[in-house]
């Protein structure tokens, strides 16, 4: 699970001003997102548009092997035959969408607190989401940035939980989030809004393979 989060692109058509969705998402495997979370929002699609479009978007993930994740809703996730759902603090509550999916499809719940990740954990969760790490225009309902230290408490607490960081991520700061104890980052606007998300995702990837790289080294000294 911990690799699967490394870099977790989200996404959805109203993050894709300049470029296609599927197009972004090719880009974006071929140079090395680890997971993909559809994400459509206030785009203004109909039900079938929608649909169709998360199914584009599945059947790529599927012929790469990248886990495909269904934010929010479980009915669009079953539809889609989605690998996991993920979910906030006021979506539906996470027992109840673990008893909905089944034991097999991963869960995310987002999470600010340790006492948030305990619950989510308790309720089925096999991953947190924890953000937003800076400020973010990604999402207009996006809370104050609470920053890496939010990723430290949380790791300190549970030293094992799979943690991904997202909000206002770029390649310049990925190597904070990871730094905190973040397995992996999130991102949106840097790779869908960038003029070549291919490029964007290689130096993400590159960034967060150095981060880690230092990390193991300092703990092994």
């Amino acid at each position: 699970m911990k690799n699967s989060l490394s870099l977790y692109l989200v996404m959805g058509s109203q993050d894709c001003p300049h470029q296609n969705p599927v197009e972004i998402l090719e880009e974006a495997i071929a140079g090395g997102i680890t997971c993909f979370q559809f994400r459509e929002k206030l785009s203004g699609k109909t039900g079938i548009e929608i649909i169709r479009l998360g199914r584009q978007l599945r059947q790529i993930c599927a012929d790469h092997q990248i886990p495909f994740i269904a934010n929010d809703r479980v009915d669009l996730g079953l539809i889609l035959e989605a690998d996991g759902i993920h979910i906030g603090q006021d979506d539906l509550p996470a027992y109840e969408v673990r008893k909905l999916i089944g034991p097999r499809r991963l869960l995310g719940v987002s999470a600010k607190t340790p006492a948030e990740a305990h619950k989510a954990l308790q309720d089925g969760a096999n991953y947190i989401g924890v953000g937003p790490m800076f400020t973010t225009s990604s999402k207009l309902d996006a809370s104050a940035p609470i920053g890496p230290k939010a990723i430290e408490h949380i790791r300190q607490e549970l030293p094992d939980i799979p943690i991904v960081g997202i909000g206002g991520i770029t390649t310049e700061r990925a190597g904070q989030v990871i730094s905190a104890g973040a397995d992996g980052v999130a991102v949106i606007s840097a790779i869908t809004k960038s003029s070549s998300p291919y490029e964007v995702t290689k130096n993400f990837c590159r960034q967060i393979a150095i981060t880690k790289k230092e990390k193991n080294k300092m703990i092994m000294d």
